[in-house]
């Protein structure tokens, strides 16, 4: 019998500390797409800006940044002029580096002559992000220097290249959209 108690003991213990845990520590559930903490009741995502030497890239980056907010937020995007939060960002640098390489061993007029060749190459892009309240321009959050990166395959074919770094920064430009979006709707 007192197994009995002393384990019935240690079982509500054990519930009343989870209980605890799980409420007491300031956590709760809320419903899916919603912010924590000030709520964001209308958001504009305007063009992103760009210094990059990258043409267009300005409209995919806007595009899937929206798409991430209406796929999986509750917030109305409105324009500028009517939503009560903008996000504003300026992409400042889009850059690649060599990533791997192949040896090639050629004959030129008799010598050998041996050369690098890169198989593929990492492009990087670094941006600016806030989030502005439209009424005071107050900065509800700004992260300088927002960066991440792909790689692509590198070919004889130039066409084929541009078209893998196409590919390439629209990883980038998800990723990024993805953090965008955790930084506004999931602040603590």
């Amino acid at each position: 019998m007192l197994l009995t108690h002393a384990s019935t003991f240690v079982i509500r213990f054990a519930l009343c500390a989870m209980l605890f845990a799980l409420f007491g520590c300031g956590y709760h559930f809320r419903p899916t797409g919603e912010p924590i903490g000030p709520g964001v009741e209308s958001l504009a995502v305007p063009l992103m800006t760009s210094t990059s030497s990258e043409p267009g890239f300005e409209a995919i980056f806007t595009r899937m940044v929206r798409d991430e907010f209406i796929s999986h937020a509750r917030v109305p995007l409105l324009p500028a002029e009517e939503a009560a939060f903008t996000l504003v960002g300026r992409i400042h640098t889009i850059w690649t580096n060599p990533q791997s390489y192949s040896f090639l061993d050629r004959t030129v007029q008799g010598n050998s002559v041996i050369y690098d060749e890169t198989n593929r190459r990492r492009l990087r892009l670094r941006l600016d992000v806030s989030l502005v309240e439209r009424s005071t321009g107050k900065v509800v959050w700004r992260e300088e220097a927002m960066e991440t990166g792909a790689s692509y395959e590198v070919t004889a074919d130039p066409l084929v290249d541009q078209y893998n770094k196409q590919v390439a920064l629209e990883r980038i430009a998800r990723r990024l959209a993805q953090r965008i979006y955790m930084r506004t709707m999931e602040r603590f």
